[in-house]
């Protein structure tokens, strides 16, 4: 039998050599018109990039897997924002990855078949690569089965009913998320109860899920029914309750059962108060989007998710500090141990503050936000100690509230136990950020142009900007950005999969990153 090759799409196209592809604006010594070429070039990926398009939803929509290239996810992707995945990923992971060989990698999962899943479409094909695929279909496909072995034949989890209990920042951007993973999530959003705010309440909710001034507008369409009291994003029925007490809600009238309320409104904290929504009736679980006290778990996701049990009736999804510093810390002291350390935290201002001049009863909080920076205080520190019990008394925080509405910067300030350079933690926390477990939590960067809104939106909890590392043998500062908003939002719905039993398999399997012996890492410091 011939064997049958799924040839790269665009083996016909312009080639150039690997240092030719790491200076676009050095033309091909054949090329007759240098410019011609490039934009030759240039159309033959754009075309590729649109070929995937009706390949990455159908394989999201009916099958429920989510693709990416190195974490960045392609669904609802334009062509030229593909390519762009594409770039990140010769610039980050020193390969160059050709969109043929991602169409080509794209076509065999569609074959093959596999159940819901996060697939790393980038990472397969570095993998196929390095042992020498030839991209024949029979020699592909049976490298995928093998790679996506587990899944393979899988069914989808049948969907878990969520509410949002109430539709602040937080609640407005995990709304936003479920909505545009609702193809291929386990995780359906059925309601939001609020307090009624006036006759066009509902008109104004909708208005600012439909319009954003830092996160901009809704990626779909919005509809609302005042008289049925319902919003309908995307295809999605969401039934809006007004309430002021969470017990007395009827639920399950409106044909929602063993649902999860994710309470944002930051009203209660503890389990007393929390416990309210389990007396309602249709709900089964509840997720805090802020510190929990007491005897509630914090869970930062990817770091102690696996702590939650299917008896675990209340949990809370920490703070947004929190969630940026932890999953950083842990593989820190995993690699060099953390003996004690300062996080300072400089922090976007939020709705807790005041415009101008008012009374606040916290210190110095009343002062104008837009127009000062305010020392507070955070329990991000002490709270990771939560997550992380080896971490208990070792670390101490601070914050200074600044005048910008989005995106902080977490300043990590650690002694450690083994000593260190910026080159080996940088390279450590960069390839960390690439193929760790903690991939979807940690991001690296290393531009000397970056500012607070280049992450304006980065679903990564905590993004390290390499060029800011200082390290002198135990003595380490680490820089970390994270949007306080989305970045946090986006932690949030992973805690929501965990309950739920939701979270797709994450392939390739990430296996955790392994410093060199610490002889070694003594003679490069």
């Amino acid at each position: 039998m011939r064997e049958r090759t799924a040839r790269p799409a665009d083996e016909d196209a312009p080639q150039r050599s690997e240092a030719t592809v790491n200076d676009p604006h050095e033309p091909r010594e054949s090329a007759a018109d240098p410019a011609a070429r490039y934009r030759e070039d240039w159309i033959a990926r754009e075309e590729l990039a649109e070929r995937m398009i009706p390949l990455i939803g159908r394989l999201h929509r009916s099958r429920g897997i989510v693709t990416s290239i190195h974490g960045r996810r392609l669904i609802g992707r334009s062509p030229v924002e593909i390519l762009k995945a594409h770039r990140f990923a010769r610039l980050h992971g020193d390969q160059v990855l050709r969109p043929a060989k991602t169409l080509a990698v794209l076509e065999a999962i569609d074959r093959i078949g596999p159940g819901a899943a996060s697939i790393d479409v980038g990472r397969l094909v570095t993998r196929y690569d390095e042992r020498g695929g030839s991209y024949a279909v029979d020699d592909l496909d049976a490298f995928l089965c093998g790679e996506l072995g587990e899944v393979v034949g899988a069914t989808r989890p049948e969907a878990t009913d969520v509410v949002l209990y109430g539709f602040g920042r937080i609640g407005r951007l995990v709304a936003r998320i479920l909505l545009a993973h609702a193809g291929g999530s386990g995780l359906r959003l059925r309601a939001i109860v609020v307090r009624r705010g006036g006759e066009n309440d509902l008109r104004k909710r909708a208005s600012l899920l439909r319009r954003d001034s830092v996160h901009g507008s809704f990626a779909g369409t919005i509809e609302i029914d005042e008289e049925r009291s319902t919003i309908l994003a995307n295809g999605t029925l969401i039934h809006v309750i007004y309430s002021d007490d969470p017990a007395t809600v009827d639920y399950a009238s409106h044909g929602i059962r063993d649902a999860i309320v994710v309470d944002n409104t930051g009203r209660w904290r503890d389990e007393e108060g929390l416990s309210r929504h389990l007396r309602a009736a249709g709900v089964a679980r509840v997720l805090l989007t802020a510190p929990g006290k007491g005897a509630i778990k914090n869970i930062v996701a990817g770091v102690n998710s696996h702590v939650i049990e299917e008896g675990d009736r209340i949990l809370s999804a920490a703070s947004c500090t929190t969630n940026a510093i932890t999953p950083i810390l842990s593989v820190l002291d995993e690699a060099y141990g953390v003996v004690r350390g300062h996080v300072e935290t400089v922090h976007s201002f939020t709705n807790d503050q005041n415009l101008i001049d008012n009374f606040h009863k916290g210190d110095r909080r009343g002062r104008s936000a837009v127009l000062n920076m305010v020392i507070t205080e955070t329990g991000a520190a002490k709270a990771v100690a939560k997550a992380l019990p080896q971490l208990e008394g070792k670390l101490t925080g601070s914050a200074i509230r600044v005048p910008t509405p989005d995106v902080s910067l977490a300043i990590l300030n650690l002694t450690l136990a083994r000593p260190t350079s910026k080159d080996e933690l940088n390279a450590y926390l960069r390839q960390v950020s690439l193929t760790s477990p903690l991939r979807q939590q940690i991001d690296w960067i290393e531009s000397p142009e970056v500012v607070s809104t280049d992450f304006v939106g980065s679903n990564r909890t905590g993004i390290v900007d390499g060029l800011a590392t200082i390290a002198d043998g135990e003595n380490a500062v680490l820089y970390v950005w994270y949007d306080n908003e989305y970045g946090y939002s986006c932690q949030v719905v992973r805690v929501l999969e965990q309950m739920a039993g939701a979270h797709p398999a994450v392939l390739p399997v990430r296996e955790p990153v392994v410093l060199a012996s610490p002889e070694r890492a003594a003679l490069q410091v």
